[in-house]
Order: C-alpha cells, then sequence, then structure tokens
C-alpha cells in the first residue's frame, strides 16, 4: 500500500532554514522560461500572431521556435512580438553581473 502525504504536509515539517532555500529554488524555477514556444504561450499568443506581427509566416516562427542557435537579431525581434524586451546579461567570475548592450541590436535595415 502507497502512503500519499501532502505536500504542504511536508514543507510544514521542514526547518525554516530549508523551507526558504525550497521556496527561493521554486521561484527561480518559476522565473524561467524553456524556450521561445513557452514564451509565446506565457503572453497566451499563436505562432499565426507572432507571424503576422514580424512579417513572415506561420511555418517560420514554428521554425525559430524549434531552433537552439540564433542570431540575437532574430531573438531580440521575436520577444519583441511577444511584447517583451530583450536583455543580454553576462556574469564574470568575481566581476559580476552585467548588462550588455549593443549586441544584436535591429538597424534600419532589419
Amino acid at each position: 500500500m502507497t502512503v500519499t502525504i501532502p505536500l504542504d504536509d511536508i514543507l510544514a515539517a521542514m526547518p525554516t532554514d530549508e523551507r526558504a532555500a525550497v521556496d527561493a529554488r521554486a521561484s527561480e524555477m518559476l522565473a524561467e522560461i524553456d524556450g521561445l514556444a513557452e514564451l509565446r504561450r506565457l503572453v497566451a499568443l499563436t505562432q499565426g500572431q507572432v507571424a503576422e506581427a514580424l512579417n513572415v509566416k506561420q511555418p517560420t516562427i514554428h521554425q525559430i521556435e524549434k531552433r537552439t542557435d540564433l542570431y540575437l537579431s532574430t531573438l531580440r525581434r521575436f520577444v519583441e512580438a511577444a511584447g517583451g524586451e530583450l536583455e543580454l546579461r553576462v556574469s564574470l567570475p568575481g566581476k559580476g553581473a552585467f548588462k550588455l548592450t549593443g549586441v544584436g541590436a535591429l538597424t534600419s535595415g532589419s
């Protein structure tokens, strides 16, 4: 026989510091988005709607969402079509985190 214990009961029995660590990691995981398709779904857009905003056909959006290697300019256009703003953050050992600007910027020719 399998005994099921509700998650809330398990969390309530944890020491405060361990519970805080679990809560912090859960927040980090919720803040992560796994790919462009999930980003698009998060803002409740269809591939067709993103395609229209980018002036391309829907199959192009499908291809972009499946790629694992994109130009930053393509990623920026996709994020902006979803109503967002792309920021590139770089973490350097001993130096901290920095917002990298001027990379993948759209020019008037794009």
